[in-house]
């Protein structure tokens, strides 16, 4: 089972990025509601793969990013976010993230992604 965390202060959010996941993906699904949250799971070892929301309480998805920079970076994050804007795509690739996904998220988005960094056949 491979760990991931999926991060967002929206409920629905999270409901609709865990429905967009392969169905027979093998993986253990943590949520976080904040930046904070998502950090300790992910020093707690829950997140190979972190689906990480720009704009939440506590701290940001870029000050996450910022954290795990600092930390390593040992796991694959995917910025999800409605904040489309080219500066946001490039600032998050540049704080390591692998990819950017639009909300609302679709298995068709999410699939290649997954696909390409071997994290699903």
């Amino acid at each position: 089972m491979l760990p991931i965390v999926i991060a967002d202060d929206s409920l629905l959010a999270r409901k609709l990025l865990t429905k967009a996941l392969p169905p027979d993906w093998q993986v253990d699904v943590s949520y976080a509601t904040n930046g904070r949250e998502a950090l300790e799971l992910y020093r707690a070892g829950k997140a190979a793969v972190l689906f990480l929301d720009l704009t939440m309480p506590d701290m940001t998805g870029y000050e996450v990013l910022e954290a795990l920079r600092h930390e390593d970076l040992n796991t694959f994050v995917i910025v999800v976010s409605a904040d489309v804007q080219p500066l946001a795509q490039t600032r998050v690739r540049e704080l390591g993230a692998i990819a950017f996904i639009a909300k609302p998220v679709t298995p068709q988005a999410l699939l290649p992604i997954l696909k390409e960094y071997g994290l699903y056949a």
